[in-house]
C-alpha cells in the first residue's frame, strides 16, 4: 500500500508539471491577471500576474486521487469537495478580473456558499460511521464517537480552514509551501495510524485511512509541481480558485479520518494568520484606529519591516515542518 502511496504521489506531480505551463499560457492569454489592492503597495509589481493558477494542483488531484484511490467514498467525496470549493474561488476570481479590480464575490455570498459545502460535509461526517463521528485525541491513545456534535465541528472546521489558507496566500509560495509540508505530515501520519489499525484487526477502517493518507500524498506531489510556478518570483498565483480548494480538501481529510484537532499542531501559523487578523480588527475598533501590527495578515506585517518574502516563507514553512514532526513522533509514540 505504501508503494501506491508514493507512485500515486509521483504520479500527481507528473500530471501536475505537465499540465502546469499551459494553463499558464492559457491564463496569460486570457489576460487572467491578478488585481493589487491599493494598500497593498509593496506588491504593485505583482500586478497582472496571471491567476486561478490552483486549477494546476486541482487537476492533479482529482485526477491521480481518483485514479488511484476511486473505491474510497471518503476519497471521492473530498475530491468533489474539493472541486466545489474551488468553484466558489474560481466565481470570485473570475470577478475580479472580469471587473479590473480586486473585489469579486460579496463577504456575505462567498460566506454563504462556503457555509452550504460545509454543511453538505459535515452530514456525510456524521452518516459516515464511527470514523467520521470521531475525535482522536493527539498524545494519547484516545478516541471518543462525539455523535451528532460533529456536525457543527466540522462545520466550523471547513470555514476556518479555507479562509485561513485564503489569508495565508498573500505571497509568492507561502500557501503553497506550508500546506505541502501540512498535507505531507498528514500522508506520513496518517500512514502510521493505519499501521496501528492493521495490527489491532481493524482491515476495513485501515483502508479507509489509507485512501486518505494516499489523497493528502497525492495533493502534496501537486504542490509541489505548482510551487515550480508559483515561487519567488511566481509566474502564477493560486488565487481564490486554489486557496478554498485547498483549505477545503485539508479539512475533509483531517475531518474524515477522525484527526480534527490535528489542526492545532499542523495548522499552527494557519491559526496564527487568523489570530493576527482578528486581534488587529478587534483593537482598532476597540481603540478607535490604533493598530497592533503595521499590517495583517501578520505576513505581510514582517514584509512592512523590511523583511524579503522569500524569508518569510521560509521561515512560516520552518515552523511547519517542526510541527509536523511533532505531530509524527506524537503518532508513533502513542
Amino acid at each position: 500500500m505504501e508503494i501506491k502511496i508514493i507512485i500515486a504521489c509521483i504520479s500527481a506531480l507528473a500530471v501536475g508539471l505537465v499540465v502546469g505551463y499551459p494553463i499558464l499560457l492559457l491564463m496569460r492569454k486570457l489576460k487572467a491577471g491578478q488585481q493589487i489592492l491599493s494598500y497593498v503597495d509593496k506588491h504593485k509589481s505583482k500586478a497582472g500576474t496571471p491567476t486561478m493558477g490552483g486549477w494546476i494542483f486541482i487537476f492533479a488531484v482529482a485526477v491521480c486521487g481518483l485514479a488511484f484511490f476511486w473505491n474510497s467514498k471518503e476519497v471521492v467525496v473530498a475530491v468533489f469537495g474539493m472541486i466545489a470549493y474551488g468553484a466558489i474561488g474560481f466565481l470570485d476570481d473570475f470577478l475580479k478580473i472580469k471587473h479590473h479590480q480586486n473585489l469579486g464575490l460579496k463577504a456575505y455570498q462567498k460566506i454563504i456558499a462556503q457555509a452550504g459545502i460545509a454543511i453538505i460535509l459535515s452530514l456525510f461526517c456524521y452518516f459516515n460511521g464511527f470514523l467520521s463521528r470521531s475525535v482522536v485525541i493527539p498524545f494519547t491513545d484516545l478516541t471518543f464517537d462525539i455523535g451528532w456534535w460533529i456536525i457543527p465541528l466540522v462545520f466550523l472546521l471547513y470555514i476556518a480552514t479555507t479562509n485561513a489558507v485564503n489569508l495565508l496566500d498573500g505571497l509568492d509560495g507561502l500557501a503553497t509551501s506550508v500546506s505541502s509540508v501540512i498535507y505531507f505530515s498528514l500522508a506520513i501520519m496518517l500512514m502510521i495510524f493505519a499501521s496501528k489499525l492493521a495490527y489491532s484487526g481493524d482491515n476495513l477502517t485501515q483502508d479507509r485511512i489509507y485512501g486518505l493518507a494516499g489523497l493528502a500524498a497525492v495533493t502534496f506531489g501537486g504542490l509541489m509541481a505548482f510551487l515550480c510556478y508559483n515561487g519567488f518570483p511566481a509566474k502564477i498565483f493560486m488565487g481564490d480558485t486554489g486557496s478554498l480548494a485547498l483549505g477545503g480538501l485539508m479539512a475533509s481529510i483531517f475531518a474524515f479520518s477522525g484527526q480534527i484537532l490535528l489542526i492545532f499542531i499542523l495548522g499552527l501559523m494557519l491559526i496564527v494568520t487568523c489570530v493576527s487578523v482578528i486581534v488587529q480588527v478587534l483593537y482598532f475598533k476597540i481603540t478607535k484606529g490604533k493598530r497592533v501590527w503595521l499590517m495583517t495578515p501578520l505576513h505581510h506585517h514582517y514584509q512592512y519591516k523590511g523583511v524579503h518574502e522569500t524569508k518569510i516563507t521560509i521561515c512560516y514553512t520552518v515552523i511547519t515542518i517542526v510541527c509536523g514532526l511533532i505531530g509524527i513522533v506524537s503518532m508513533i509514540l502513542y
